[in-house]
């Protein structure tokens, strides 16, 4: 038997409930593919309904403010997909008349959407024969054919596209791409695979050759680099400054005002910097956290400090506040919040002088 038909036997028994299933809607089809992006799925599926909750449709999002998506999206990370989404959709209600395209060439044009997102839409939604490549699948394809070249690489994903594209059955386009996700996430896991109940272990070179956990292959990862963060936590009659972010990563997120640094500073660098960028003529801070807060990315490992003052103070780009939950804020900055926040009074919170 194919090893196509095995994946469809097995995910018509196998298959996993999840909420995106019982629908072809390509809008939640899309929602669901992007927010699964670097998002365990068990995550995946609480945001999924959140968010789908919130908009509903193709209309509510584009019509919402940027601020609103992101507040939904916090916790999830990586906010340009919130960006790119929340782009794209405006683009399709306002300029392709709420017509969600069919096509994989009319979907790979839209931002945010690239290869692995648009086969997925057109085979599950419109049941058109395009092979997705995700990590589950670059897996599965790597162990089944032995196939060494390493999957983090571009040069390699046109031998794994060609690949996918012959183990394509002639039918069911949707369920097989599904069906090869769950096989790899339940079965032809990274570490640990099912191979004695796996049922293309006889088709599978790298299970012959005793290889399985040797594949697939991936260049040496990146060393992690340390950043330090330096918060200024300003309180004016119990009112707090933030500003939103203007670039990178964070964009359209709000923070404190903030020093980046590679190297840690102590108080009177920390000083002098805020000093000249504000321009003030004096300030007075005390540190709040002695021990610094933690917030690791895919290769940065942030380091911050969060200094208190009660200087009268006023910024670019920034506002008074009582209430941070109104503002979309990064993971790091709930993480100030739940430890030190409490009430809203700085006042109040014993600080470490």
């Amino acid at each position: 038997m194919k090893i196509s038909k095995e994946i469809l036997k097995w995910y018509d028994s196998n298959k996993r409930d999840l909420p995106w299933r019982i629908t072809k809607n390509p809008y939640k089809i899309w929602i669901s593919e992007i927010i699964l992006q670097q998002t365990r799925m068990e995550q995946g599926i609480y945001y999924y309904n959140r968010f789908i909750s919130k908009f509903p449709n193709l209309e509510s999002l584009a019509t919402a403010e940027e601020k609103d998506v992101l507040i939904i999206w916090q916790g999830l990370g990586y906010y340009s997909r919130a960006r790119n989404l929340y782009y794209t959709a405006k683009h399709i209600f306002h300029e392709l008349n709420s017509k969600f395209p069919e096509s994989y060439e009319e979907l790979i044009k839209l931002k945010g959407i690239g290869d692995y997102t648009a086969s997925a839409i057109v085979s599950i939604c419109f049941e058109k024969k395009y092979p997705v490549l995700d990590g589950n699948v670059f897996r599965i394809i790597s162990r089944i054919f032995e196939i060494k070249n390493p999957i983090d690489l571009n040069n390699s994903r046109k031998v794994f596209k060609k690949k996918a594209s012959e183990l394509m059955p002639n039918t069911r386009y949707g369920d097989y791409n599904q069906g090869l996700m769950d096989f790899g996430s339940m079965i032809c896991k990274p570490k640990k695979p099912l191979c004695s109940s796996c049922l293309v272990s006889n088709k599978c070179s790298a299970f012959k050759n005793e290889l399985v956990t040797f594949l697939p292959v991936k260049t040496t990862k990146n060393k992690i680099k340390i950043l330090y963060f330096d918060y200024l936590v300003v309180n004016n009659a119990n009112h707090m400054l933030i500003e939103k972010i203007t670039d990178g990563i964070w964009k359209n997120l709000y923070q404190f005002p903030v020093k980046m640094s590679s190297s840690k500073k102590n108080r009177s660098e920390v000083v002098k910097f805020f000093l000249k960028k504000y321009n003030l003529d004096s300030l007075s801070l005390r540190i709040i956290n002695s021990k610094p807060i933690e917030h690791k990315l895919s290769h940065i490992l942030i380091k911050s400090t969060f200094w208190f003052t009660k200087e009268k103070l006023q910024i670019k780009n920034g506002l008074f506040t009582t209430i941070l939950e109104d503002y979309p804020m990064s993971k790091l900055m709930h993480k100030f919040s739940e430890k030190y926040h409490g009430k809203y009074i700085f006042s109040e919170v014993k600080m470490v002088n």
